[in-house]
């Protein structure tokens, strides 16, 4: 992805949990991820017809009990590679991509201070790890894929509504070691 217009829609952070949840459960109605994200419907509603704008979402009538029934999925149901890059080249990205940076930023501070708070949920795992490793650029990049392709298989074998699940978060950060 690599359209300012499009980074400014996920800067969102309901958009994004939206966007999570399409992802880990599949197909879902704009009640079902109300219920998800403690959001009223409407809210729901109108994120998902935001994100179907940009074409991040799309109604799946496979899915659907009849033709009132609206049932949403995401269109990349692998997830979307953003190109900050060329984003910030193009009219308006530089600002777009700054909202999004903030946003994403706020989100893994969220999640970091989620990991580590005394609040422990019943019934629930939590662990943090990190490891320090000597790489070159593309074995950085190998170690990436590998890690991806990790997580696209488990994402795969869980996806779908399953009452005894709960969607989890793994956030992963590889980059050289700040100074």
């Amino acid at each position: 992805m690599h359209d300012p217009t499009v980074l400014r829609a996920i800067a969102h952070p309901v958009r994004t949990r939206i966007l999570g949840e399409l992802a880990a459960q599949g197909s879902l109605r704009a009640a079902d991820i109300a219920r998800e994200l403690d959001i009223p419907a409407n809210q729901a509603s109108f994120h998902l017809r935001q994100l179907a704008k940009y074409g991040l979402v799309e109604e799946d009538a496979a899915a659907a009990r009849d033709k009132r029934d609206r049932v949403w999925r995401a269109t990349s149901p692998d997830g979307l590679t953003v190109d900050l890059g060329s984003i910030e080249r193009a009219p308006g990205g530089a600002a777009a991509s700054r909202v999004f940076r903030g946003q994403a930023a706020a989100h893994a501070h969220e999640l970091v201070d989620a990991a580590y708070s005394d609040d422990r949920e019943p019934g629930t795992h939590r662990t943090v790890a990190e490891h320090t490793l000597r790489l070159d650029e593309d074995e950085a990049r190998d170690l990436a894929a590998e890690l991806t392709g990790v997580l696209d298989a488990w994402t795969e074998r869980t996806r779908g509504r399953d009452p005894r699940r709960r969607t989890y978060t793994v956030l992963q950060l590889l980059q050289p070691t700040p100074r």
